[in-house]
């Protein structure tokens, strides 16, 4: 039973259709297309690929990107990086202070070594080229 209805279903899809436009006033054959059901599936599944793929190449490669909710423009993104960076180094600088300021609280407090009056801090070593 299960094979009968996929060998139909398989002949009904190959079945070849005319399809032909006629002029309305004089019964004229215009056009004629012999189409069967594979090929009209085929062709408007090859149309919709097609237009999504022009739809979201128009949109990645152009401006209309920016006009996307949440996107933004690339001002924004370039004044969001540099707020990271200077929020980053910002940090830095904190952690620095608090590493100092430890240093001295221990330093008030007789927490030191004998011979030592204070405490080294770990900055890291920044090259003069990168600067």
């Amino acid at each position: 039973m299960v094979n009968s209805d996929s060998n139909n279903n398989l002949k009904r899809i190959r079945n070849n259709y005319r399809l032909v436009v006629m002029n309305d006033d004089t019964y004229e054959e215009v056009v004629t297309f012999r189409l069967s059901r594979l090929s009209v599936y085929i062709g408007l599944s090859t149309v919709f690929v097609l237009l999504v793929g022009l739809t979201i190449a128009l949109i990645a490669f152009s401006p209309l990107k920016y006009y996307i909710p949440g996107y933004g423009t690339r001002e924004s993104r370039a004044a969001l990086q540099m707020l990271k960076m200077r929020t980053d180094s910002l940090e830095q600088a904190i952690r620095y202070k608090e590493q100092y300021i430890d240093g001295v609280k221990k330093v008030l407090a007789g927490d030191t070594p004998s011979q030592l009056d204070t405490i080294s801090l770990a900055i890291p070593k920044t090259d003069i080229s990168s600067e």
